[in-house]
Formats: structure tokens, sequence, C-alpha cells
């Protein structure tokens, strides 16, 4: 999975305009929010930390958060609206103009990421989705789909992770030289 990532020139220009995306947003005093299903929320919650805590060096904090964290949240919006909606409504509450979405999910088709994202690019959000299985819905709604070329879940999470920690990198060089 590195050797496809590292030596797949579109997914390296995709994950260098993805860290230029979240870098822009950054300068201009925006944020960066994640979301994912199951392993795919760990890989989310996993990235924003290494944005919001550290990666590889010591530096001011950036603003990054993943929008599952919040258990009380997800399980009122899930019962008092539907699944489908949690990280729409947490797009909605937390989301405004020149922030950056990044929707994670293996199959491309997760309703609820599908949603956030149609509500991100409503807040005038980029919108960027990881993804696997050839992008599926969300390669039609996202300015940007990052999708890895298989269909094992599993190979496509650890290629999430690896795609990941690129941005990170990336940006953590570009904002703290």
């Amino acid at each position: 999975m590195v050797q496809l990532i590292t030596m797949d020139s579109d997914l390296q220009s995709g994950l260098a305009l993805a860290a230029q995306h979240c870098i822009h947003s950054l300068e201009q005093g925006g944020k960066v929010l994640l979301c994912g299903n199951g392993g795919s929320a760990a890989d989310a919650q996993h990235i924003s930390a290494e944005l919001a805590g550290r990666f590889l060096k010591d530096r001011p904090a950036i603003h990054a958060e993943a929008l599952h964290v919040n258990s009380s949240y997800l399980t009122a919006v899930g019962n008092d609206y539907d699944f489908d909606r949690i990280y729409a409504r947490a797009v909605e509450a937390k989301g405004k103009a020149g922030d950056v979405l990044i929707g994670l999910s293996t199959s491309g088709n997760s309703a609820n990421i599908v949603q956030a994202i149609e509500e991100a690019k409503d807040r005038d959000m980029v919108t960027i989705a990881l993804t696997g299985s050839g992008g599926g819905k969300l390669r039609e709604v996202v300015d940007l789909c990052l999708c890895v070329p298989s269909t094992e879940t599993p190979r496509i999470q650890e290629a999430h992770i690896l795609m990941g920690h690129i941005i990170c990198d990336i940006i953590e060089r570009s904002l703290f030289p």
C-alpha cells in the first residue's frame, strides 16, 4: 500500500492539493473538520489528533476536530433526527466558509458522510473525501476525491492513515518551517 500511494502521481498531487486547501484555510483562521464511521471514525480522530496535538515537531496547535467525539451529541441527533444527519448537523453548528471538511469512507457511499459534504458545500467549505472502491457517491459531490485503488476495507483504511500522515506532514512543514 505504501508503494501504491507513493508511486501514484495522481494520488501524490491530490494529497499535495488537499494539504494546500488545509493550509490556506488555517492561514485564514479556518479549521479542518473530519468525519467517518467505524474504523474511518478512528482514522479521522487519529488525523485530527496529529494536527491539533503534534505530528513530527513541537509547534502551536492546529485547529482540527473529528466530529464524532461527543457520544451524547451523536446519540441525541441520531435519535431525534436520523443517524444520516449526525455529521451534517455538526457541520451546520461548527463549519464556516473557507473551512475544510475531510470525509473518510471506504466505500464512498456512507449516507451521513455524503450529507455532511453537501452541508459543507452549502456553507462554502472546501470538501475532500478519502475513499476506496472507486469513490462511490462521494466522488460526485466533493471538491477533491482521493480514492485508494482497492476494494479491501483493511487496505483502504491503512492507506487512509498513510495519506493522512502525508497531509499532516505537508501542513506542518509549510506552516512551521
